[in-house]
């Protein structure tokens, strides 16, 4: 589905702790935006990087397979993560744990106790 991600908006922690460079701001959008497909118009609107900065590093994303061209409607091509890129992979594996870890942190800094941070992919919580 082509257009916006309700979730966008707000820094992330990822960002907050390394800061939001054009590439870091699109990963992370598809981070938490990555179940639909994107024109690059909407990719660079919901990553917060103007459209022209967008062009300039989409190739190397591209012939990385990071992202895919999942279809076309009418001239808008639309494309998405590629869950099954080893980068990707990896990149999402790293995310989840950073963004968990810093979210624990901020939990037991407010309630004074630890809390487990229930963060990231849908994957079943083991006990």
């Amino acid at each position: 589905m082509a257009g916006d991600c309700e979730n966008c908006g707000d820094e992330s922690i990822f960002l907050g702790i390394f800061g939001g460079n054009p590439v870091l701001k699109v990963l992370d959008f598809f981070m938490v935006c990555e179940d639909f497909d994107y024109s690059m118009v909407s990719i660079a609107r919901n990553s917060g990087i103007g459209y022209s900065t967008l062009k300039l590093l989409w190739p190397e994303l591209m012939e990385l397979g990071i992202v895919i061209q999942t279809r076309a409607v009418g001239k808008a091509k639309l494309f998405k993560l590629n869950k099954e890129n080893e980068i990707v992979k990896r990149f999402k594996t790293f995310y989840w744990a950073v963004t968990r870890a810093e979210t624990e942190k901020l939990l037991e800094k407010e309630y004074g106790q630890k809390v487990k941070a229930v963060v990231g992919t849908s994957k079943r919580i083991k006990n």
